[in-house]
């Protein structure tokens, strides 16, 4: 079954931004949808993250995970952890950063990202930054983008991607979702 896994980001939950419009979009098009509330709210913890990830989730060849900010990283580290044989269709990473922003999450940054184990499991990333992006620069997605040797989506006066920027469609996720299915 075609399934998408939804990760927001830090302090965030899936009802809100842009999560409620995608998840319609892609139940229209007859996508599983897995909207995962993490734990920790403003002091997230990856351990946390993980359970979450591990208690709910059974990837496969026709998974796809969607990630905001710092779910983007924590789907890298769920990645790094799975077991050498599951392989997954893809991810689109909307504002996500390798490297620490100044925010204390080093449980989700340190130690460095195991790119070679997360290319085990997935071969194709899609990465969206926006330039006015005022919490994840562009810099930092673009550093991301070339870590995992992702495609980049310049998807411009979004702001860091959230309600409060006005976003609340996402088109260019749907976008990235195509590109991921050629």
């Amino acid at each position: 079954m075609r399934t998408v896994v939804l990760v927001h980001g830090w302090d965030g939950n899936p009802d809100n931004h842009w999560f409620p419009w995608l998840k319609g979009e892609l139940e229209r098009r007859k996508w599983k949808v897995l909207a995962l509330q993490m734990p920790g709210g403003e002091k997230p913890e990856l351990n946390e993250w993980l359970s979450v990830l591990n208690n709910n989730v059974n990837p496969d060849k026709q998974t796809v995970f969607i990630g905001h900010s710092l779910g983007c990283i924590a789907i890298c580290r769920y990645l790094e952890q799975l077991p050498a044989n599951i392989k997954i269709k893809g991810c689109i990473f909307v504002a996500g950063f390798a490297h620490d922003l100044a925010l204390e999450l080093e449980s989700f940054t340190k130690p460095e990202l195991n790119v070679g184990k997360i290319k085990e499991h997935c071969e194709k990333f899609k990465m969206i930054g926006s330039r006015d992006d005022d919490v994840v620069s562009l810099s930092k997605v673009l550093e991301f983008q070339h870590l995992l040797s992702g495609e980049i989506i310049i998807d411009d006066k979004k702001g860091h991607f959230t309600a409060d920027d006005g976003v609340v469609e996402l088109p260019s996720v749907l976008k990235a979702l195509d590109k991921l299915r050629n």
